[in-house]
């Protein structure tokens, strides 16, 4: 190699390493906008079924779209209507009892209970312990900074709402094109393939986005049956909040394997706080049969229709997802999964058993 050529060589890796460090700079500038049109996209899929199954009811794809459209704006009207005021209500409750409960001091009742469920625990030696160690931290002499960094996170709360409000907007917005537009995008897509594996690409290609609205419409119908079997249950033993409790339950189920847990868990330390432990144990008791019946019987049910992936695979690509990207790496970890399995299904092992 000459001095010329090994010069060149450098020159463009040089150049490779900058292009990649600005591509990757985009990516990171653009990943808000990147995460709201992925999300766009997945809801459009989510409500393709739908579509689907009007379309073969001689309803036409505009009308059909129109339907769909039209039901979702319905519900939310309605929603935001009837029950929006009420959760707003009693999400000022729900604040306003916790801190009466701090200030008031009723933590005694829950202190009293835990020395006479758990005669074993010292729980006030462990009070202490907690009060010792802020002290030695020397958290009680920053109060006026606390203060200060208390109010700029309110501020930077508020301005977060607003931010996530005009997001849910946006992805609405793109759903709705996306939605529309779906057949002329699937073709322009199917046509960057070659005529030779077109076909083929087409068929996983239309099982894949099957596959997603099924998940898609699976867990929202996990989060609607925990949403309306939790108000039940909690109006039944009493609960003031059992709105805000069940709208809770609602979000949190479409989160897959720890969104129905982490609900559970901080509805049932709620009501333990606010009403006491002779109604917070049979919510408990709800939570944990309905978790192991969504974990046993009904989750499974949905996931071999929608998705058919093994329970393992499941568990660890939602740990995966989660932990790349969060809450959205946990809702599209599962479908991604499936579309991997599909392709070494249909592509890659037929390849090898080819040869």
């Amino acid at each position: 190699m000459t001095i010329r050529n090994g010069f060149l060589l450098g020159l463009l890796g040089g150049l490779g390493v900058l292009l990649a460090i600005a591509i990757g700079t985009a990516v990171q500038q653009i990943s808000t906008v990147l995460v709201w049109a992925f999300a766009g996209i997945f809801l459009a899929l989510g409500v393709e079924p739908v579509i689907q199954f009007l379309i073969r009811r001689r309803v036409p794809r505009w009308g059909a779209v129109l339907i769909v459209f039209a039901v979702i704006l319905a519900v939310l009207v309605g929603a935001a209507w009837l029950i929006v005021p009420t959760i707003a209500a009693q999400f000022g409750l729900l604040v306003q009892s916790i801190v009466e409960e701090i200030e008031g001091g009723a933590f005694e009742g829950f202190l009293a209970w835990v020395r006479s469920t758990f005669p074993g625990f010292d729980i006030d030696l462990a009070l202490t312990q907690l009060e010792d160690a802020l002290t030695d931290f020397n958290t009680w002499s920053t109060v006026p900074p606390f203060v200060a960094d208390l109010a700029a996170a309110v501020v930077a709360a508020v301005g977060q709402v607003a931010f996530t409000i005009g997001g849910l907007l946006i992805v609405v917005v793109l759903m709705l094109y996306f939605t529309g537009s779906l057949p002329a995008l699937k073709s322009g897509m199917y046509r960057l393939v070659p005529a030779s594996s077109r076909p083929k690409f087409i068929e996983i290609a239309e099982q894949i986005m099957r596959s997603v609205g099924r998940f898609v419409l699976g867990q929202g119908a996990l989060g609607l049956l925990n949403g309306v079997l939790s108000f039940i249950m909690l109006s039944v033993v009493g609960s003031e909040l059992a709105v805000v409790y069940a709208f809770i339950a609602l979000i949190a189920s479409t989160i897959p394997l720890i969104g129905t847990i982490s609900a559970s868990v901080l509805i049932s330390l709620l009501v333990l706080l606010l009403d006491g432990p002779q109604t917070a144990l049979p919510v408990a008791i709800y939570y944990l049969v309905y978790m192991q019946l969504e974990a046993y019987v009904i989750s499974p049910q949905i996931m071999n229709r929608a998705v058919k992936v093994p329970g393992v695979v499941v568990v660890l690509s939602a740990l995966i997802g989660g932990t790349l990207l969060g809450i959205l790496g946990a809702l599209v970890a599962i479908p991604v999964a499936a579309a991997i399995q599909l392709i070494l299904k249909e592509v890659i092992i037929p390849r090898q058993d080819a040869k």
